[in-house]
């Protein structure tokens, strides 16, 4: 006769291993959510809530006719590949940062509250693979340098 313990040993097994993968696999699932990135600057690790837009028709309108943005949320514009970008803020409502990041998840440039309506020109002055877009005055207020690390699941960017 076979014990209750023996005779299920072979389930016990597989629920044992499936745990073991639950609880590697989750904290990866945590880190894989595109709407979600980290600032890492002198003042701490800030998280901000982002919309990401990769093509031309989604960077192309971005946050035009938006009349707010909380302050723990934006826009990520991800170009694919490093390049010179500019922006404007034609048909945009509110003051926006304008946050220029490299293709290694480093802050290359910042244009500070960038006005409403304003047709002229933003441009990153680098090659940048990324722009973030966050409410006027908030990269003042998290302590945002160049230099600073933007971590992204889109980013491979080098945490020290």
């Amino acid at each position: 006769m076979m014990s209750i313990a023996s005779g299920h040993a072979p389930a016990l097994r597989r629920a044992g291993v499936l745990l073991a993968v639950l609880l590697v696999a989750a904290p990866l699932a945590a880190c894989s959510d595109e709407g979600k990135l980290v600032l890492h600057t002198a003042t701490g690790d800030h998280n901000i809530n982002v919309e990401v837009v990769d093509n031309p028709e989604t960077r192309a309108k971005g946050l035009m006719f938006r009349q707010e943005l909380a302050d723990n949320a934006g826009m990520l514009f991800d170009f694919k590949q490093e390049r010179q970008v500019s922006f404007w803020m034609q048909n945009t409502l509110i003051p926006l940062d304008m946050i220029f990041v490299g293709a290694d998840g480093v802050v290359k440039t910042i244009h500070v509250n960038a006005r409403p309506q304003d047709p002229t020109s933003i441009p990153s002055e680098v090659p940048v693979q990324f722009v973030l877009e966050i409410p006027g005055g908030q990269s003042v207020a998290l302590g945002l340098k160049p230099g600073d690390i933007m971590e992204h699941e889109r980013v491979g960017a080098p945490l020290n």
